[in-house]
């Protein structure tokens, strides 16, 4: 097992010896409790919400594969969210192309690329958002940050489409060069793809602050910092089994600068958390239960930038410019 791995096992075990000590688990329990039904029910709305959202991204980009599917989609969302949720380090996201080659048989070069970008997206979301709000942050490193991360958003995409002879050297820089080639081709199929990252980074963000305030009977500013704390977390390169440590110690250190203790705020998100993923498996498992239709119109990859309208043979030579969530 690779050391990564180990320390994020280690991570996960040290939040279950805390849970156990002094029977927290009941004070996790308690905190549901305070928890009014116009909340819980605002939360799931917002957590909805961002399913559909996540969902309008991935039509957005697989529109002429998914031939009009949008239930296909949010299946396929549904799912792959239940599976990242609950397998150990980060392992289900390869139900994201497996899920999309077995309903639109997408090439699987294709849709690992796709969900690079999905996710290298919501990074630089997320990190947008936490630079411009993150407590005690000074205004010119604010606008440094924001400012890095806009340049790199804009340059990458543009670099991955520029003319290269990848494919003319070794085998290795060959599959380098096709990987490069699937990178480029779907950050140009999403037509609306930041607007619907940034659109659903709004809505999950703000449900969980919603719910952590709650929680905590905080301040809102209080709510988003443990919420962006959280998100940050899921995003390193540790993780710790299904998240469980890792989340709920981002989030938790997020608040103490906001002058929540770290107990409480470990104790808090770790409601949070349990609440997510209550939510993911449950639409998951609703999700499942559709069966899979099987695959959609398919499209050979140089036809994929067509406009709608064109015609599907012979392979249109056009490209459209887009960007992706």
């Amino acid at each position: 097992m690779k050391a990564s791995r180990l320390l994020a096992l280690a991570v996960s075990i040290a939040l279950l010896a805390w849970l156990l000590a002094d029977a927290r688990w009941r004070e996790v329990g308690a905190a549901f409790t305070r928890l009014t039904p116009d909340v819980v029910a605002l939360t799931v709305a917002g957590m909805f919400c961002s399913y559909l959202l996540r969902a309008l991204r991935v039509y957005d980009e697989f529109r002429h594969d998914a031939g009009g599917r949008f239930g296909a989609c949010l299946r396929i969302v549904l799912i792959h969210n239940a599976m990242v949720n609950v397998v150990p380090f980060r392992g289900g996201e390869a139900a994201f192309p497996l899920l999309l080659r077995r309903s639109f048989a997408t090439p699987l070069p294709r849709a690992v690329a796709s969900l690079f970008w999905f996710r290298l997206q919501d990074a630089l979301v997320v990190g947008m958002v936490a630079a411009a709000m993150w407590p005690g942050v000074p205004l010119a490193l604010r606008v440094l940050a924001c400012g890095g991360l806009l340049v790199f958003a804009w340059a990458l995409p543009r670099w991955a489409r520029r003319p290269h002879g990848w494919a003319e050297g070794g085998a290795f820089a060959s599959k380098l060069g096709k990987l490069r080639d699937a990178f480029a081709e779907s950050t140009r199929h999403a037509r609306y793809g930041w607007l619907w990252t940034i659109a659903n980074w709004s809505v999950k963000l703000a449900a969980q602050a919603w719910l952590l305030g709650a929680l905590l009977a905080a301040a809102p500013a209080q709510g988003v910092a443990g919420a962006l704390g959280a998100e940050l977390a899921a995003i390193l390169p540790i993780q710790g089994v299904a998240g469980f440590g890792t989340y709920e110690a981002g989030a938790a250190a997020a608040l103490a600068s906001t002058g929540i203790g770290f107990a409480d705020g470990l104790r808090a998100a770790l409601a949070l958390h349990l609440f997510v993923i209550a939510c993911a498996v449950s639409a998951g498992a609703i999700a499942w239960l559709f069966p899979n239709a099987g695959p959609g119109r398919q499209a050979p990859s140089d036809d994929n930038d067509a406009p709608d309208s064109a015609p599907r043979n012979p392979p249109n030579t056009s490209c459209e410019t887009a960007s992706n969530p």
